[in-house]
């Protein structure tokens, strides 16, 4: 579905690489997330997918056909993307949020209604919602509406940027879960980017873990778990083993 084929980006001349020659794949349907520290250059190399950044190096196809075949603009309408902060629109309304990439593409202003209409119910917030502005949100209320929106054009790859890190510990795993739920409904290919592991492989069918711009790992959440190779990477994954073993000794000392 996407492949990477030694991607490069420097924004200095090429004397550091933000991402540096990185290969990767990521099949049909799967929910790969790219976990690393802030400068790790996941971010970077997620906004190459949909040409937010050109890279120097290096190619990206989707489907097997370059992303660089036609205009950019066309390419991020094909490709649902959810902002870090999910930055809606606030001067409009959460139906006209939601029906932004839709009108662009010319649908007609029922079919629009009616979309939105369905996402909001997808997404689990009331109908009378598409009147309201973005202000009157809370702000998992707001990441909801900015998971409608980059689905509003079905699109079959959706790039989540960070998108629960701003919300509080039980709304960002009920958000996670939920998101879950409708990648595998709608038969999604996903990718996502995240500093937390213990996110990550509570929802990732693979995980990439990046340092420095460099892939160091690459597998099922299982194999990155047990079979660490990477200093770095067995760092990331000691802190949610030792919460979970920290938790499961609290359960059993008040049984």
């Amino acid at each position: 579905m996407i492949a990477l084929e030694g991607l490069a980006k420097s924004f200095d001349g090429g004397a550091t690489f933000a991402v540096d020659h990185v290969s990767l794949a990521v099949a049909r349907g799967e929910f790969r997330v790219i976990v690393g520290a802030s400068g790790s250059g996941k971010t970077t190399l997620l906004k190459t997918l949909n040409r937010l950044i050109e890279p120097d190096g290096g190619a990206i196809t989707l489907d097997g056909r370059p992303v660089t075949e036609g205009p950019a603009h066309l390419l991020r309408r094909r490709i649902g993307y959810v902002f870090q902060g999910v930055g809606l629109f606030p001067h409009l309304t959460v139906g006209e949020n939601i029906g932004v990439t839709p009108k662009l593409l010319g649908w007609d202003p029922a079919v629009i209604k009616a979309r939105v209409e369905e996402l909001l119910d997808l997404v689990s917030l009331p109908r009378a919602f598409a009147d309201r502005t973005p202000e009157a949100l809370s702000g998992g209320q707001r990441q909801r509406i900015g998971l409608a929106r980059a689905l509003a054009a079905r699109p079959e790859v959706v790039l989540l940027d960070e998108p629960f890190g701003a919300l509080d510990a039980v709304t960002r795993d009920s958000l996670g879960h939920e998101y879950r739920r409708i990648h595998e409904s709608l038969g999604l290919t996903t990718v996502m980017i995240t500093h937390d592991m213990m996110e990550a492989l509570l929802l990732a069918d693979r995980i990439a873990v990046m340092k420095d711009g460099r892939l160091l790992a690459d597998g099922a959440p299982h194999d990155i778990l047990t079979h660490a190779g990477d200093p770095y990477v067995r760092e990331l994954v000691e802190t949610p083993r030792r919460q979970a073993e920290k938790v499961a000794a609290l359960t059993a000392g008040s049984a």
